[in-house]
């Protein structure tokens, strides 16, 4: 039933006053009633204040049915029925005068529920069905009058607000009783949030940092003191791409710990001790903590869960539903939160998820895994999502199908490097007064080291190495080791038995050797089995095995209490669990792993995982610690793969490679040759996987002139410095420099392209201020790069890429020089662009859409403009008129109606490109293109 149907026939103007007559008018006196009044005492044909008959409401009821019949229009039903139409009516009306209700609780009820009580007590018999609807449709009709007559009562609004206080108030006073037995779900969650987020702060609030805990210093240290921030870059082989996808990210890197501010679903690569986990800690923490930093403020109201995969992955793969995060990770709240809380977290988008170490999945249950991420994240859409990952463990896009985007974590900058060598002898210094002096000292020296020794500033590159190299440093007394594996051995020397003596820990002293031969065959066991992490028993039966030939460890007693010694004094094995050990370090895993390689001499084992990124570390170490025979053998297996990942991979270890068999060297030399110059965006990952040793492999500008045609020599001219800018140290400018006369303007604007990866003043001086003026867009990043492009002599061709200021454009950039710029992202003021006169090109990318751009109608030299449809549409509408642009550049096209109103303010245009994606492109009506723009010349590019 709808009373729409029957308010087309008659409007209010003429059934409100009928339906007035049913009811009694309020009388003097009326107001003094307290309670509510029963409908039988406002009808007009009931009670003390009667004014019709039963017959007067026939007549009311007949003129309605007339009125609805006789209105313009089909019929609504068989005029032989209208009698019985007005006899049901009648009934129906009559039937108010008998409701047991009053008029605040008729208000409640609504006209469709008062309508159906009238049904229900005078019921229709022996209609039909056309009739019978019509019926009802008045009647609802009428009922909207009554029910509106009633609120309009003066008594009816103070009446009604009594009785809605008095069930508030009763209402109320049920629920905080309900409540009070009965706690709501969202109080329960609530409350358990608040114990959650403490739990996690103080868990992850703490960080070891690798060899403070030597002389009573405590292990961990607060991770505010220890953090470091670090920084994500893109993509290498989608640089370009990715910045016109990703704006935020223009300048290519931004703090790692902002990513998610950008993008929901992150996956971020980095190599072993580059921060991943530290990250994640600092992720969580932030979280918990609710931070008010505004760089983290993104992460408010979120609840974290931290799931390394490493623990998820220990009960063969079962990866857990959200309902078993908690238990998955063995925290100690499992079983407490209320029933269904995760669920409603990350149905909520509330959840930051935080999974770390796809590495650490075995190879064989990563395609699971990735099942199990999709379909997380499809079944619980808007939450944050961080997932890290070795860089080589899984295929680049490995997750774009999910929509996650792909981060690397950069090395550690000069800048980085001295932050934490500064920060870990702050932390070092803590409690311990009597040792500033030395302290400071040691850190004196140690950055004069790190600055002037390429071996040592190479080595430190991440937290861990450098950690490593501050506690080397000061154990010491300031001399270091030379080299990755010197590193690594007196580490473990200074762990496995230093550190207990200088402690004055007493007890068994142990020599270090018995004990590195069980702790390498505990490594090599979860390498072999594709794990970092192995039961107790199994630990357990593996120092069983060990023990007989190691008498010195058996001396201790049984394999528990062996363990039980290494858990607590050696600092290398961790307990995560009751029921699970694991290695401090992934690094120290694998060294070690490699050790018991050397001593089995199973190198087919190498060929065997060339393909395998758990192995890539444990081959390069086993190569450092083997005899020259070992060295030999080992790179021999991989050469024997022959792909194109072993050969790089047995390149990068040539750096350790301190003796060589020189036909070894030769063929390795020669199986490189064939993988260079890079020929595909591939071929430059795998280089740039090698590091700064490929910049020994790859060619010199002059050995590519010749040797292949123009266009393939240019090309592969142009991945090789792609390749050397992407390793991204100082190493490789003196590579790079070879290129800056190059003939290709693809080449040199290569060379512009990453200067934002080494230092501003050395790669400004060695290649940057040799580019020519006249033919290149020169790349600031920075107010920095800018300054300095100033000091190198400026620019006519700029391209800006990030967010300035109007006064750095005026400080740095010359009026009397600036022929074209290039904004690739914001300007807080677009009206500098008319103190430069000598503009002829201007394109604008990344301005929100109201940018106004009248500024360029004092560029009387401007021909050429490059802007967004939509941008170029919008400034069309607000005025702006440019007579004098002959070129108009418009991207991300959508259709060509966005283009209606340009040819009004562009109208000289005699080059029109435009630039769509694939799905537009098809629905681009080139027809109309030309009809509105005549004589231009039209270029559509997908």
């Amino acid at each position: 039933m709808d009373p729409a149907v029957i308010g087309t026939r008659l409007a209010s103007s003429v059934v409100a006053p009928l339906v007035k007559k049913l009811l009694v008018r309020e009388g003097p006196g009326a107001g003094l009633v307290n309670r509510p009044v029963r409908l039988s005492a406002l009808v007009s044909f009931r009670g003390e204040k009667r004014t019709l008959t039963e017959k007067d409401v026939r007549v009311l009821a007949a003129r309605l049915v007339r009125e609805a019949v006789e209105s313009p229009g089909e019929a609504p039903f068989p005029t032989d029925e209208e009698t019985a139409v007005t006899d049901a009516l009648t009934a129906k009306l009559l039937v108010l005068g008998e409701l047991d209700m009053d008029d605040v609780q008729a208000v409640r009820l609504g006209y469709r529920e008062l309508a159906r009580k009238l049904h229900h007590q005078a019921p229709t018999r022996d209609l039909s069905a056309d009739a019978s609807l019509f019926l009802d449709s008045l009647t609802e009709w009428a009922c909207v009058h009554v029910i509106n007559f009633f609120t309009q009562r003066s008594t009816f609004v103070a009446r009604t607000l009594v009785e809605q206080s008095r069930d508030q108030a009763e209402l109320i006073a049920k629920l905080d009783e309900r409540i009070t037995r009965n706690p709501r779900p969202d109080a329960r969650d609530a409350a358990f949030e608040r114990r959650f987020l403490s739990y996690i702060t103080k868990k992850h609030g703490r960080l070891q940092i690798y060899g403070i805990d030597l002389i009573n210093s405590p292990g961990k240290w607060p991770l505010d003191m220890a953090y470091l921030r670090l920084e994500a870059t893109s993509p290498v082989d989608a640089y370009e791409d990715f910045l016109r996808r990703h704006p935020r990210l223009r300048q290519g890197h931004q703090p790692a710990d902002e990513a998610l501010a950008d993008h929901d679903r992150v996956l971020l690569r980095g190599e072993a001790g580059s921060g991943k986990t530290t990250l994640i800690q600092w992720l969580a923490v932030s979280a918990a903590r609710q931070d008010s930093d505004d760089r983290m403020a993104y992460l408010s109201g979120l609840i974290p869960f931290v799931l390394p995969l490493r623990s998820l992955t220990r009960h063969g793969g079962h990866l857990p539903a959200p309902r078993d995060f908690l238990a998955a990770v063995g925290a100690p709240l499992a079983g407490e939160e209320p029933p269904g809380w995760q669920s409603r977290v990350l149905t909520a988008g509330r959840g930051l998820l935080l999974i770390d170490g796809i590495d650490e999945v075995p190879e064989s249950e990563r395609a699971h895994a990735r099942g199990w991420l999709g379909d997380l994240a499809e079944a619980y859409p808007g939450n944050r999502w961080l997932v890290t990952s070795r860089p080589s463990a899984v295929a680049e896009d490995w997750l774009a199908a999910e929509e996650f985007v792909e981060l690397r974590l950069s090395p550690m900058r000069p800048a980085d490097v001295q932050s934490f060598v500064g920060r870990w002898h702050t932390a070092a210094r803590t409690g311990f007064s009597e040792e500033d002096e030395a302290l400071a000292s040691y850190e004196t020296q140690l950055l004069h080291a790190i600055r002037t020794k390429p071996d040592l500033g190479r080595l430190a590159t991440n937290p861990l190495m450098c950690g490593l190299i501050c506690a080397l440093h000061r154990d010491r007394h300031g001399f270091l080791p030379i080299g990755r594996k010197e590193l690594y051995q007196a580490a473990l020397s200074m762990l496995l038995t230093r550190r207990d003596r200088e402690r004055g820990v007493t007890g068994a002293e142990l020599r270090e050797e018995p004990q590195l031969q069980i702790l390498q065959r505990l490594a090599y066991w979860l390498i072999k089995d594709g794990r970092t992490e192995m039961t107790r028993d199994r630990a357990l039966t593996e120092i069983g095995k060990a023990l007989p030939a190691l008498p010195e460890m058996a001396a201790l007693g049984e394999p528990k209490i062996v363990l039980t010694h290494l858990l607590n004094r050696s600092g290398l094995l961790r307990a995560p669990t009751s029921e699970t050990i694991d290695f401090c370090h992934r690094t120290f895993q694998d060294f070690l792993g490699a050790r018991a390689l050397l001593d089995e001499g199973t190198f087919g084992m190498v060929r065997k995982h060339a393909a395998d990124d758990q192995w890539e570390d444990v081959i390069r170490m086993a190569v450092a610690q083997g005899r020259p025979r070992d060295r030999a053998d080992i790179l021999r297996e991989l050469l024997r793969d022959g792909s194109a990942r072993a050969v790089v991979l047995a390149a990068s270890c040539l750096e350790q490679a301190t003796e060589l068999d020189p036909a070894v060297r030769a063929e390795l030399e020669s199986s490189m040759s064939a993988l260079l110059p890079p020929r595909t965006p591939e071929a430059v990952s795998e280089l740039t996987s090698v590091g700064p040793l490929a910049l020994d492999f790859l060619p010199r500008p002059e050995e590519l002139v010749g040797a292949w045609p123009a266009s393939d020599s240019d090309e592969y001219a142009q991945l090789c410095v792609r390749t050397a800018s992407l390793i991204g140290t100082d190493e490789a400018i003196p590579y790079l420099a070879r290129f800056r006369d190059h003939p290709s303007q693809r080449v040199r604007g290569q060379l512009a392209l990453f200067w934002h990866r080494f230092g501003i003043e050395a790669y400004g001086r060695e290649v940057i201020a040799h580019l020519p003026y006249d033919d290149l867009y020169l790349i600031a990043h920075s107010v920095a790069e800018l300054r300095a492009l100033r000091e190198l002599g400026g620019r006519p061709w700029i391209r800006l890429v990030g967010d300035f200021t109007a006064t750095s454009l005026l400080v740095y950039l010359d009026p009397g020089q600036l022929a074209r710029l290039d904004l690739r992202g914001t300007v807080d003021d677009m009206s500098v662009l008319g103190g430069f006169p000598l503009l002829e090109v201007v394109s604008v990318s990344e301005c929100p859409e109201d940018t106004s751009l009248v500024s360029l109608r004092e560029l009387p030299k401007l021909h050429q403009l490059g802007l967004s449809a939509r941008h170029a549409s919008y400034a069309a509408q607000s005025g702006l008129r440019l007579p004098h642009v002959r070129r108009l550049d418009l991207h991300d096209t959508e259709t060509e109606a966005v283009l209606e109103p340009l040819p009004q303010a562009f109208p000289s245009v005699e080059n029109l490109c435009l630039s769509v994606g694939p799905g537009p492109g098809h629905r681009m009506d080139r027809a109309r293109l030309r009809v509105l723009f005549p004589h231009a010349s039209i270029s559509v590019t997908e």
